[in-house]
């Protein structure tokens, strides 16, 4: 009976990575008497199948994991500056498009490699993931200082740091659902505000340092942040429960069937096609449209993940008590809405007003959408595979969302259609809002409660 119990909380690992709702057989194990937190003196380690949900060694898995945020979500917020001073600079003879699919390679990784990711965490291979990923993301970074040609550049900033983010991202999240029980939603709170910290504090350094120091210098000052960032994961990190043994499917057959699961899918392939629009171009439309100047652009960047920063946390605190998918849809709703708006948005003031608006709708829905996909899922053995496709969907979204934006928007800046390109980014979100509104309905049909 121990060695079912002990099976069934390292299948629970990775399934529950980015889960802000409580478990059942969880809280029961939080009762026991060896919970860490009402004994944090205690130097025994709880059994496995008990989550301390608490002490010294839980919140520094969670610092790990903030810290792997930045490395990873922190870099990708803030490739709207990189965008910018390639499009004008350094790659100025590639259009828009062409460097577009730089940062989309990165993001479309973390998503892609995750799948594989996934099993390999659950096959104990933690520390292997960690400590490579964490390597290639550095290397990378240092790497991409000293480029001088597209392919170079797209080699290193878009699939050697994509690859590992993707190693990294995932594993990272599963790891707290070994930690934390009751709070676990506080910890993936916590642990998430990473990537709008990094990606608030990175854009300030390059914009700074690269006018006095130029791109290399700029590009290697925060290559060596990340290199002390990822010493914090590879000191901590670690699993606490042995790896599950038994065998498990990559595909679960029952999803076709399930229409909720099957909308919302379908919706946060339009969600992530055009949430990252904003990001990437931003900086580019405060110049050329809303008579922001060189000097402030880059801090547009800065501002839009400050925002997100609210919208990473207030949600998913509220989650657990109005609903995920409900407050998914207020989020997604809100970025569909403002996203039309930005259209409206001719002067600094607008433009300080939309990125912090859409930074906070815009973190919600990437917050949420883990829990999302647990509260669609018929049982907590089918969360990972379920994760699993979910992630191949949208990083395929993620991968050709912003080229798609870039030739739609056009090759030079003065003669760029950024109506079409606004409008494209703002139907993509209101279908998404539509699919997951219809998830919604199909779930109230199938439980009866909203």
């Amino acid at each position: 009976m121990k060695e079912k119990d002990s099976t069934s909380a390292s299948d629970s690992d990775r399934t529950e990575g980015e889960i802000s709702i409580p478990n059942d057989q969880n809280i029961a194990g939080f009762k026991s008497s060896h919970n860490t937190e009402t004994d944090p003196a205690s130097n025994v380690d709880p059994p496995p199948d008990v989550v301390p949900d608490g002490g010294l060694t839980a919140w520094l898995q969670v610092l790990g994991s903030t810290a792997i945020l930045v490395n990873t979500w922190g870099l990708i917020n803030t490739f709207g500056v990189f965008q910018a001073y390639y499009e004008t600079t350094l790659l100025s003879s590639h259009p828009p498009s062409s460097i577009s699919w730089i940062g989309s390679t990165q993001a479309a990784l973390l998503f892609l490699v995750g799948v594989f990711a996934g099993p390999l965490y659950d096959a104990g291979y933690f520390r292997h993931l960690l400590i490579t990923g964490m390597f290639l993301i550095v290397f990378g970074q240092f790497m991409t200082s000293l480029c001088t040609e597209y392919w170079q550049v797209l080699l290193a900033q878009g699939f050697c740091m994509g690859s590992g983010m993707g190693m990294t991202f995932l594993p990272s999240a599963a790891i707290l659902s070994q930690y934390f029980a009751r709070h676990r939603a506080l910890a993936l709170g916590i642990a998430s505000a990473g990537s709008p910290v990094a990606g608030t504090v990175f854009p300030i350094i390059f914009s700074k340092l690269e006018k006095s120091l130029g791109f290399g210098w700029a590009t290697r000052v925060i290559a060596f942040i990340l290199l002390g960032m990822s010493a914090i994961p590879v000191a901590f990190m670690k699993t606490r429960v042995p790896p599950h043994k038994g065998k498990k499917s990559l595909v679960d057959k029952s999803l076709f069937k399930d229409g909720p699961y099957l909308s919302f899918t379908a919706g946060g392939f339009f969600a992530f096609l055009t949430l990252y629009v904003p990001f990437f171009y931003i900086t580019l439309y405060g110049t050329s449209q809303a008579s922001v100047t060189e000097s402030f652009a880059p801090y547009l960047v800065t501002l839009l993940n400050a925002g997100s920063i609210f919208g990473r946390i207030i949600p998913n605190a509220l989650a657990d008590r109005f609903g995920c998918l409900n407050l998914m849809l207020v989020c997604m709703s809100g970025s569909a809405i403002l996203v039309f708006g930005w259209l409206g948005v001719k002067n600094l003031a607008g433009s300080v007003v939309f990125v912090l608006l859409y930074g906070a709708f815009s973190g919600g829905v990437v917050s949420l959408t883990p829990s999302v996909v647990v509260e669609l899922s018929p049982d907590l053995s089918r969360v990972g595979t379920r994760m699993g496709f979910g992630f191949i969907v949208s990083g395929t979204a993620v991968l050709i969302g912003t080229p798609i934006a870039g030739a739609v928007l056009g090759g030079e800046s003065a003669n760029a259609r950024w109506v079409p390109t606004v409008l494209y980014a703002a139907c993509g979100l209101l279908i998404a809002t539509f699919l997951y509104s219809t998830a919604r309905f199909l779930q109230y049909r199938k439980k009866g409660g909203w």
